[in-house]
């Protein structure tokens, strides 16, 4: 089987003529009412959606909350059937739940989750049951205090992440996770789950990052990071040799631009809000 990257629609387009190209339209319908919730239940920001083989939909969301305002446990897993009729929640009041990211499905329908609050990544099977537990949070008998960024940045630490964003999988079953947030590397794993080694830091040039905040891979292996903050896509081999980047740059925010919240995003308050800043990467299957 042959995959394609579709890394915000311009991965195969040459970056000479970006500019030139129209953009394709992404046709969709849409059903507000597909997902079927129990009476008692209700979505939160739904950071994550991923589906299995079968058509099942998993939900991440920042939903279940207990505790203060500020610092609440954010995280819930539900699924739903096909035709979006709710089947369970998943890791109930499990120890890693703490502010949701992502939700994954890998080629034998386990479920992985990504949570930023606790830095801890999950793997579950497709029964429900953990069987994969990477990173830890912080002790409630430590300093209890979330990770803050400092100048110069803190060494990291083998096995361990600070708000962590993404998982993804070569076809030999390595484990990449793009940690994220904080540390602005790409940690790889074995199949088995035992630690190979990580690559990149915070920076502009070749193989560092600015909030890398989603990780894919192709067919051949290679590692596709959404470098958010630095507005690009770069690709390594899976060893974590730079190969290329993608990007897009000088586009206007658009003049009709509505933000959920606070004021309108220009390029000198936020470049992760500008146009090319890719927070999700998506590789699409291809012709067998």
């Amino acid at each position: 089987m042959t995959r394609w990257p579709i890394a915000l629609l311009f991965a195969l387009l040459p970056m000479t003529s970006f500019a030139q190209q129209p953009v394709p339209e992404i046709r969709f319908d849409a059903d507000p009412e597909f997902l079927k919730l129990p009476t008692d239940l209700y979505l939160g920001e739904a950071s994550g959606v991923a589906v299995n083989s079968k058509g099942h939909v998993f939900v991440f969301n920042r939903g279940n909350t207990t505790g203060p305002a500020y610092a609440a446990t954010a995280s819930q897993l539900l699924e739903f059937d096909q035709n979006g009729k709710f089947v369970r929640e998943i890791g109930r009041n499990l120890y890693a739940w703490s502010y949701a990211h992502t939700v994954r499905v890998d080629r034998d329908d386990n479920i992985w989750t990504v949570d930023k609050g606790s830095d801890m990544v999950v793997k579950f099977t497709p029964a429900g049951r953990v069987s994969m537990v990477f990173g830890r949070k912080k002790e409630a008998s430590d300093e209890a205090a979330a990770w803050t960024r400092v100048t110069p940045p803190r060494p990291h630490v083998d096995g361990n992440f600070r708000q962590p964003t993404d998982v993804t999988w070569d076809p030999q079953g390595n484990i990449f996770i793009s940690d994220g947030y904080i540390n602005s590397r790409v940690a790889k794993y074995d199949k088995n789950g035992d630690w190979v080694k990580s690559w990149g830091e915070k920076g502009t040039k070749e193989g560092e990052f600015d909030t890398p905040h989603s990780i894919a891979s192709d067919a051949r292996g290679n590692v596709y990071v959404a470098d958010r903050g630095n507005r690009r896509i770069q690709v390594f081999d899976p060893d974590g040799k730079f190969q290329r980047a993608i990007s897009v740059v000088g586009v206007p925010v658009p003049a009709d631009a509505r933000p959920a919240i606070g004021n309108r995003p220009t390029a000198e308050t936020a470049a992760t809000q500008q146009p090319g800043a890719p927070w999700a990467v998506c590789i699409t299957p291809g012709p067998n």
